[in-house]
């Protein structure tokens, strides 16, 4: 049977070689069963989209790395999906490649699969060291655009960023939580997912600056390295409790909230303020449940359709002083979290 669409389409959605395609679908071969189940799903995903899409513009294939939260690597997912199917003038379709904690190793492997496979465009959320930020170049310089979303590399290393300004955020943070959290003294537990993170470096930054300025009887603590990953973060939230008698207010930088929360009440101490980021669906429901006192945020679809009108400016289907709008911080609080 004649493949309904051509075999190179087919690769690239499935993220296979040519040849494993060709073979698969002519019998030439033993095939893994798990290589044809993704044939398989690559061919239905294409028919959505030409079903769903209907015009003849260029079809693009864009690639989501990320190491980060399940909470907030679905969020992405959903924020892309929500966004492609109206996407014009190109039909872009993506990939994605995702995981709570990995490897700077098994990244940088699948950067370099990409790089070899062919992509229109990558868009990165990865820790921000030299080695990544040297993927990234020779991703550009093997003509596949790079977006960073949320948190940044070196300019040199990619096409352009999304997200928020990160240093504001954090700014923003501190300025509403000096004020709820009221005149007496104590510390205030900054968490990160890690150190590895310039965004969330940036963050920090931000908000030590606006604490010492506007609440300087309010000292501040960080702990890092939790990944944003419900144990570690607990473990290292009761440790700081541990060492800090006053923490009484918490800016959540990187997440896991839910451990968090689970951890002062282990200790039975008091949370005056506790501040996050993202509305991801945990984070809804906290602030739903009076949990959160204020979440900063943005609008992760403008972000998708940022990053896809990028890599359309950089393959000429848009001029190249498209205007692209700018992230830009919004507070949801518990009236907000449903």
């Amino acid at each position: 049977m004649r493949p309904p669409f051509p075999l190179k389409d087919i690769a690239l959605q499935a993220g296979l070689s040519l040849a494993t395609v060709d073979r698969a679908l002519h019998g030439r071969g033993h095939v893994a069963r798990a290589t044809g189940l993704r044939i398989d799903a690559a061919i239905a995903e294409l028919e959505r989209q030409y079903a769903e899409a209907r015009i003849g513009g260029r079809r693009l294939v864009l690639d989501v790395v990320m190491e980060t939260p399940q909470r907030f690597s679905n969020a992405v997912r959903a924020a892309f999906e929500a966004e492609l199917p109206g996407i014009r003038p190109a039909t872009i379709s993506a990939r994605y490649h995702v995981a709570e904690t990995i490897s700077e190793a098994e990244l940088l492997a699948i950067l370099k699969t990409i790089r070899k496979r062919g992509s229109h465009g990558v868009v990165l959320k990865v820790p921000s060291t030299p080695a990544m930020a040297e993927m990234a170049g020779q991703l550009m310089e093997a003509g596949i655009p790079v977006v960073t979303l949320v948190t940044d590399l070196p300019a040199r290393a990619r096409t352009g960023y999304v997200g928020m300004d990160n240093r504001i955020a954090g700014a923003t943070a501190a300025y509403l939580l000096a004020r709820m959290a009221g005149p007496s003294a104590g510390t205030v537990l900054l968490t990160l997912s890690s150190a590895r993170f310039s965004g969330e470096e940036e963050r920090e930054r931000g908000f030590r600056a606006a604490l010492s300025k506007d609440a300087p009887h309010l000292a501040a603590v960080t702990i890092s390295e939790g990944f944003g990953v419900d144990r570690t973060t607990g473990a290292l939230v009761r440790a700081a409790l541990a060492a800090h008698p006053d923490i009484r207010a918490v800016y959540s930088i990187g997440g896991g909230n839910r451990a968090i929360l689970k951890a002062f009440a282990e200790e039975k101490r008091r949370i005056d303020v506790l501040a996050a980021h993202d509305l991801d669906s945990d984070n809804r429901a906290l602030l739903f449940e009076g949990k959160l006192t204020f979440v900063i945020h943005h609008d992760l679809r403008q972000d998708a359709r940022s990053a896809c009108q990028m890599m359309m400016v950089h393959h000429r289907m848009l001029p190249r002083d498209f205007r692209i709008a700018a992230s830009r911080v919004a507070i949801a609080t518990p009236h907000e979290g449903v």
